[in-house]
């Protein structure tokens, strides 16, 4: 059975995978100001930091359509697999499933999935890389969701920001039991759990924090040889690599990329963030 993997645009894809043919990225839309700004091919990321830093205002970000969904399963694939941000945080997630029912009315029956991450950034771009394996290996539809899911479920998200203040004045911080005090330079490990946003630990400094995170990870991972590390990073390939680095001393995953921040991710992560997941 053939299929096509659809994607919003916080899923952080390798470069490999930006022009591959199954897969479909959905554009968010970014405002900084009076900029507005599609999250595509376009999407210049130094211009876009530059802008954000310039502005007073908080950059904001703007869910796609459930028309735009509606057409981006408009294909002659037999199965869609749909991956969105995490319905804690975004809209994406309602307007897939707007736009699976808009299908359905107006074009007819199809194999349509449409998983809620969870998650963000690179663990949208798991499960998408996920749902490709599962696809490839020949399994029916059913099947899997089933696994997809089951994946989702045990997927872990954890990152360190240079600063948490536009993902708390966009409301994204419900999650936080508390925030920390950024005079004094401490920068928290955050974790996504069941899609929403938890302090895990802190760090004095941004060195220290990644540590932790490290610490983190390498203490939470199971069956790490059977699994992908990915890491995002916002203009910050060197501590990207650093990170890499650090736990794959540890950590004998079967694979480890790093990939860099869309539009999305660049918003909310920030100049300098790291995500991991794996």
């Amino acid at each position: 059975m053939s299929y096509k993997i659809v994607v919003d645009s916080c899923c952080d894809l390798p470069a490999d995978l930006r022009k591959d043919p199954r897969i479909e990225v959905v554009p968010l839309v970014l405002q900084v100001d009076d900029f507005v700004i599609i999250d595509d091919d376009t999407f210049n990321q130094a211009d876009y930091l530059a802008k954000v830093a310039a502005s007073n205002d908080c950059a904001k970000t703007a869910c796609p359509s459930p028309e735009l969904y509606m057409k981006a399963y408009t294909t002659d694939a037999d199965d869609v697999y749909v991956v969105t941000l995490s319905s804690k945080l975004s809209g994406s997630y309602n307007s897939a499933l707007l736009g699976k029912n808009l299908y359905h009315e107006e074009i007819g029956d199809k194999n349509i999935h449409i998983c809620d991450s969870l998650s963000a950034c690179c663990g949208e771009t798991q499960i998408a890389m996920k749902a490709m394996d599962l696809a490839e290996s020949g399994l029916a539809f059913e099947e899997v969701v089933t696994q997809l899911e089951a994946f989702r479920d045990e997927m872990n998200t954890y990152f360190v920001l240079d600063s948490l203040e536009t993902l708390r004045k966009n409301g994204r911080l419900t999650g936080m039991k508390a925030l920390v005090a950024t005079t004094l330079n401490i920068k928290p490990v955050c974790i996504g759990v069941r899609g929403e946003i938890q302090q895990k630990t802190q760090g004095i400094g941004i060195r220290k924090a990644l540590v932790k995170m490290v610490d983190v990870v390498a203490s939470e991972i199971k069956e790490a040889e059977k699994k992908r590390l990915l890491i995002t990073h916002v203009n910050c390939f060197e501590r990207a690599c650093v990170v890499k680095d650090m736990i794959l001393k540890r950590v004998p995953f079967k694979e480890a990329l790093i990939v860099d921040a869309a539009g999305v991710a660049t918003t909310y992560a920030g100049d300098g963030g790291i995500v991991v997941t794996c």
